[in-house]
């Protein structure tokens, strides 16, 4: 992102969230102030920024299945985070954490949420946050990074966060912005983290076929024309071995045809499964 503006692709990420709050489509996922902080309603959708990437609306069949991918992804981690939290995980951590809600209605008592992202995000967010009127609850605490001057282990231990402690670090829409040794660095920090640590994280596949190798092409060609280029890829059984060469345990990969079926009851026959080869993962280490 460019330095004092916020991120292009997490506005855009926000809109299609909203999107699916109020387009009348199935849900997968149901997030309340998704809209509201973006002061949208249902009359006002159609109206957002044609300049704002994949801009809602309409009934194109990739633009849908990323408003069902990031819904459902949202879903996963929120799921993740409920069942860490039942077995005694106080902590979380969104890496990246651009208009995400969770920590606006955090069902959880006593569970610290802590927000990471680039000061002029937060900033931003802030702004959007006191114009929707969405309180800032104790429990959330915002960490700013600017990782040309700060490092995620410094500002993660001035914001308040336990390493001794088990957490989980919910990391999406991040890692393809990320270089391999940004990446590795990232996930080195996470693994030391108390037991048991959990980490969720999605990828982005360069495509197997001609078709899917073209459609991330063109894409990744407008995301760069956005001064926010994708700089990694990953095939599964790749980060797969990434991970667990880093000392996670447990790898758990979910398809986007999977979770659908799952989250809807029956499978969204209208949507291309070509992007669902598992591109949400689970990773988890457990107590020594």
């Amino acid at each position: 992102m460019e330095t004092g503006r916020a991120s292009k692709t997490a506005l855009a990420t926000a809109y299609a969230r909203a999107y699916h709050q109020l387009s009348g489509e199935p849900r997968v996922f149901t997030d309340p102030l998704a809209a509201r902080i973006l002061g949208l309603t249902a009359d006002r959708i159609a109206d957002v920024d044609a300049a704002v990437l994949d801009r809602p609306g309409g009934n194109d069949p990739r633009r849908r299945l990323r408003r069902y991918f990031l819904g459902a992804r949202a879903r996963f981690a929120e799921e993740v985070v409920a069942r860490a939290v039942a077995e005694g995980t106080e902590q979380v951590v969104i890496l990246g954490a651009g208009l995400d809600t969770f920590g606006y209605r955090n069902p959880h008592p006593g569970l610290r949420v802590f927000e990471v992202d680039h000061p002029d995000t937060q900033g931003w967010k802030r702004e959007m946050l006191a114009q929707a009127a969405i309180e800032i609850p104790e429990s959330l605490t915002f960490v700013p990074v600017d990782f040309e001057t700060d490092t995620l282990a410094e500002s993660l231990a001035a914001a308040g966060v336990d390493r001794e402690k088990s957490a989980v670090f919910v990391w999406l829409g991040v890692v393809m912005y990320l270089t391999r040794p940004a990446i590795e660095e990232t996930l080195r920090f996470i693994v030391d983290q108390g037991r048991p640590v959990h980490l969720v994280l999605d990828y982005l596949s360069a495509g197997t076929t001609d078709e899917e190798r073209a459609y991330v092409r063109a894409r990744s060609e407008r995301i760069a024309a956005m001064n926010e280029p994708w700089l990694s890829f990953f095939e599964a059984e790749e980060i797969d071995s990434l991970l667990r060469s880093f000392g996670f345990d447990t790898v758990e990969a979910r398809s986007l045809p999977d979770l659908f079926a799952e989250y809807l009851g029956e499978p969204l026959a209208d949507l291309s499964a070509g992007n669902g080869r598992a591109p949400l993962l689970h990773a988890s280490r457990s107590a020594d």
